[in-house]
């Protein structure tokens, strides 16, 4: 049986980094630290998903 992640990894791993983004919010860390690792991931999950489109 495969997994439907396993057909469309990049989907997958922009999911991924959408959890990585929310949980840097709740992290123990100075809010600046916080945001900017939110920012981070929340990039590279938007960026995956529009390579995604483009395919």
């Amino acid at each position: 049986m495969k997994h439907p992640h396993a057909l469309n990894p990049s989907k997958s791993r922009a999911a991924a980094h959408r959890a990585m983004a929310l949980a840097a919010l709740h992290a123990d860390s100075s809010l600046s630290v916080r945001l900017s690792r939110f920012n981070r991931h929340m990039a590279i999950a938007r960026s995956l998903e529009s390579q995604e489109v483009a395919l």
